[in-house]
């Protein structure tokens, strides 16, 4: 699929690259997007059994800097940053005062000064004009979306890729290090969407194609695949991961999304505390759930859950597991209904009930390998 770049549909730095290696495209959050190359299940596999390569450079970049960074930050998103420090980088999310989510990202604590953020991509402007409007004097919060390039190493061989051109890869989980690559500066962090061992390479905007094209090579010799935005959807709705818009939104709070962990409960302040302080005590009224398909089904977004002719919740995200061989999806189920792990449920399928088993997430257990 050949889609032109148009004022409303942005390109990152490597288009010219995903046409070469004869990707499909489509839009995602207002870029264009290399959807597959090789097809889904064999990118799926390769990131699952070898390695994977993602040209996420859609996703957005942000930076906090200024004297007391760190302090405002964590005075404004969920999770504590106060339990990292420079090297680290922390998944947290953005919050209205209501407790709806403006976005989920990942933070990069440079130093107390400086904060290098990557929220999703349609959710950047929001995001940056919600530090800008709160920001005490000599703070500058500006959008760097064009800064860096984001490329995805995952999988079990990810670690062999990445060192073999040099870079760091001993780092602990959410760790990262600033290094160089044939001389394009690169920031090299262990961790991922897909559930798999990986990495998150951001070198800079300009250069990025003498970076992916080493990492092509690299991952070919390895045996695995450039992969698109097809596999990453069936990687992480494998492992139960949220995807803003799906799983976390404005009227979808963290604690429904069961994103609770990313919330620092004791911290004096974050934009929609009280709010979230008052639904943790009351109970969220709707909890996300793992759906499993029984019999034949595949399953998708915005399907009504059913409990005999009941129904009680919502598909979000829901699609075939190539690992698995089965449909598999998340829901917002309503609490109230008090559905067990491992109760039957229908979900309706354009008019056909497609029997699902409530599972808890992940429904591929990746850390056993």
């Amino acid at each position: 699929m050949w889609l032109a770049v148009t004022d409303k549909l942005l390109a990152g730095p490597l288009e010219n690259r995903h046409r070469e290696l004869g990707a499909s495209f489509a839009e995602f959050g207002g870029w264009l997007m290399p959807v597959s190359y090789a097809g889904t299940v064999a990118e799926h596999t390769a990131t699952r059994t070898t390695v994977g390569l993602f040209d996420v450079s859609h996703l957005g970049k942000a930076l906090v800097k200024g004297p007391g960074a760190a302090e405002y930050v964590n005075a404004a998103f969920t999770n504590d940053l106060r339990r990292i420090g420079p090297g680290k980088a922390q998944y947290t999310l953005c919050c209205t005062d209501s407790g709806g989510v403006i976005d989920d990202l990942i933070a990069y604590y440079v130093s107390d000064d400086e904060i290098f953020l990557v929220p999703n991509a349609a959710n950047t402007a929001a995001v940056v004009a919600a530090l800008q409007e709160r920001a005490p004097e000599g703070l500058t919060i500006t959008d760097e979306h064009r800064s860096r390039a984001v490329l995805a190493v995952q999988g079990p061989k990810s670690a062999d890729v990445v060192g073999g051109l040099g870079l760091p890869t001993d780092m602990d989980y959410m760790g990262y290090a600033d290094a160089v690559y044939d001389g394009v500066d690169v920031r090299v962090c262990r961790t991922g969407y897909t559930g798999e061992h990986g990495y998150e390479l951001l070198p800079s905007w300009d250069q990025a194609a003498v970076v992916f094209d080493a990492l092509v090579d690299a991952v070919a010799a390895a045996g695995g695949e450039p992969a698109g935005l097809g596999a990453r959807d069936t990687l992480r709705t494998e492992m139960g991961y949220p995807l803003h818009g799906h799983e976390l939104s404005l009227d979808i709070s963290p604690l429904q999304a069961r994103c609770g962990w990313a919330i620092g409960w004791k911290k004096d302040a974050f934009w929609g505390r009280e709010a979230l302080l008052a639904e943790k005590e009351a109970g969220p009224r709707r909890t996300l759930r793992g759906l499993r398909a029984v019999g034949r089904g595949v399953l998708r977004p915005e399907l009504t859950v059913l409990d005999g002719e009941q129904a009680i919740g919502v598909t979000t995200s829901g699609t075939f597991s190539p690992t698995l061989k089965v449909g598999i999806a998340l829901a917002l189920i309503d609490t109230a209904a008090e559905i067990a792990d491992g109760a039957h449920v229908a979900v309706d399928v354009r008019g056909r009930n497609v029997e699902c088993e409530v599972v808890k997430p992940p429904f591929v257990d990746t850390r056993t390998r």
